[in-house]
């Protein structure tokens, strides 16, 4: 039954992105964007949605909240439309549609040939993120979570290796081995930090305590590398603005769980800065 389901998934998902490369990237991410308006709420639950916000903005209006649920399915949308136009992004017609700021930062990594940690959020077309880094020509990782669905998941990987970052390396024991190797090869490690992990620790999140990654604060540990939070967001239409934050140094005192609850902070202030475009879906309190 499992296997019927994601193979149903599948073809929706094909023939949804053969319409979208018919109609092109403006309309096809505006249509995307009105289409998960409405089905998006048939397939995750508002109750956990409406609980997610309401942890981080205790005194928001029902308005408000609707507003903030009704921008994240949207976003959603859009970023399932854009999919289909990675490659323009990358070394196509929408390349000059990513304002960067923080760019210094970055061509100071690569020019110094310095190793980092990349730390961020599910934000906007978050994709778009480690294809910018890997673009300057820094040596980079990345880590991800494979998709449930067995047919999609090939794609995706195909599709981030060839035109997000060539590296990607899969959560659990055997990427972690990878990730230790590419490192000692001077390669920077690029994740994002604001899902439920199971191996993760309870670490603070908007004055509640949330499963967290401790990867980047193994990594410093081991490393002794800073952290360089990276943030995107939707200008208009399909146009972006990423920010890259000045690279965190922490002292060789601080214990993984508190690079953790540090990182948390700043995972924080960006959701704080644009809710609409966070994924409030995850089960982040669970």
């Amino acid at each position: 039954m499992k296997h019927f389901k994601y193979f149903f998934q599948f073809i929706l998902v094909i023939i949804s992105f053969l319409i979208f490369k018919i109609l092109g990237p403006n309309i096809s991410s505006k249509l995307g964007g009105k289409l998960f308006e409405k089905i998006g709420p048939l397939f995750r639950s508002k109750k956990i949605i409406y609980s997610n916000i309401k942890k981080v903005f205790p005194e928001i209006n029902s308005d408000d909240l609707t507003k903030i649920t009704s921008s994240m399915w949207n976003n959603y949308g859009r970023f399932f439309a854009e999919y289909v136009f990675i490659k323009n992004y990358r070394n196509g017609n929408l390349a000059s549609k990513i304002n960067i700021e923080g760019q210094e930062i970055l061509e100071d990594i690569k020019k110094n040939n310095k190793q980092v940690i990349f730390v961020s959020g599910h934000f906007s077309n978050f994709e778009l993120m480690a294809m910018q880094i890997e673009k300057v020509g820094i040596k980079l990782a990345t880590i991800y979570r494979p998709l449930n669905n067995i047919y999609l998941n090939p794609i995706m990987e195909r599709v981030r290796k060839k035109y997000i970052c060539k590296n990607q390396i899969k959560k659990g024991i055997g990427g972690i081995k990878k990730l230790i190797k590419l490192k000692r090869n001077n390669y920077s490690t690029a994740l994002m930090i604001d899902q439920r992990v199971s191996e993760g620790i309870l670490s603070n999140f908007f004055n509640q305590k949330a499963l967290t990654t401790t990867i980047p604060g193994q990594l410093v540990k081991k490393f002794n590398i800073p952290v360089v939070p990276v943030f995107i967001e939707r200008i208009k239409g399909t146009e972006f603005r990423m920010t890259v934050k000045n690279p965190i140094i922490f002292s060789k005192d601080k214990s993984v769980e508190n690079i953790t609850d540090e990182l948390n902070n700043v995972l924080e202030q960006f959701i704080i800065t644009n809710p609409k475009e966070w994924i409030w879906s995850h089960n982040r309190w669970k």
